[in-house]
């Protein structure tokens, strides 16, 4: 089921364009649109449409690692496809149900659970919401900081901006406003809460992160999945 939600996301972006597409010259596609820009959406479209997916984000379940001052997931069904199998009952449905006929859950989580966003509002009161950040913010060029092997060797191995330049050397500059991954391969610990914090024999945690001194978060932070350790977009600083 979490995985169904995580592709609806994936689908929006899709919706989204072909949706554009749609209420600016309602032209089926394959037809010509008279409109240039409707005909362009189509366009993108069907090039999304033909490229391969890479799913980063985890399937959220009840005693995923989080943050230790959360509850933990609970779900509950509350529609089921079959009514009680003793047919001489009153009752439509089962007890521990609402109703039968269809399949429903009902998940209770908090809003930072698993793979999610954290807008500025999380952080600091008055500053936008996720509805009240445009789609369009979000979909973004992506730059991959390879370092798992350094983290291999040091747990607590802090991306530098020597580091950052480094790629910026091999690769070329990373473009204004890009989405930079630091790949740490952390997430191979995942679900393991004990490995994913690695903590010492005094209760410290252990694990690869960015330096503070070496970069800026943009007015929009994003927060990703532990798959790809410490996703954060940057500003760099000199």
């Amino acid at each position: 089921m979490s995985k169904i939600l995580h592709a609806v996301l994936i689908s929006g972006l899709l919706v989204l364009l072909c949706g554009a597409s749609v209420a600016a010259d309602a032209a089926p596609p394959n037809k010509p649109a008279s409109d240039t820009d409707a005909l362009q959406l189509w366009q993108i479209q069907r090039t999304l449409a033909s490229k391969k997916y890479v799913d980063l984000t985890h399937e959220f379940a009840p005693g995923i690692p989080r943050w230790p001052g959360f509850p933990d997931e609970t779900r509950k069904t509350i529609y089921w496809y079959d009514p009680p199998k003793d047919v001489s009952a009153a009752a439509d449905k089962r007890p521990d149900t609402m109703g039968s006929g269809f399949f429903s859950e009902l998940f209770t989580h908090v809003g930072q659970w698993g793979t999610h966003v954290d807008p500025p509002a999380h952080f600091i009161r008055g500053l936008r919401t996720v509805d009240q950040i445009d789609p369009k913010e979000m979909i973004l060029p992506l730059v991959v900081i390879d370092v798992h092997e350094e983290a291999a060797k040091n747990p607590d191995y802090t991306l530098s901006l020597d580091r950052v330049k480094k790629w910026e050397k091999d690769h070329g500059q990373i473009p204004a406003g890009a989405f930079v991954a630091m790949r740490t391969d952390w997430s191979k610990r995942w679900p393991d809460a004990a490995k994913m914090e690695n903590k010492d024999a005094k209760g410290v945690v252990h694990y690869p992160a960015r330096s503070l001194r070496r970069a800026t978060k943009p007015p929009t932070p994003i927060r990703a999945s532990p798959r790809v350790k410490r996703i954060t977009r940057w500003r760099l600083t000199s």
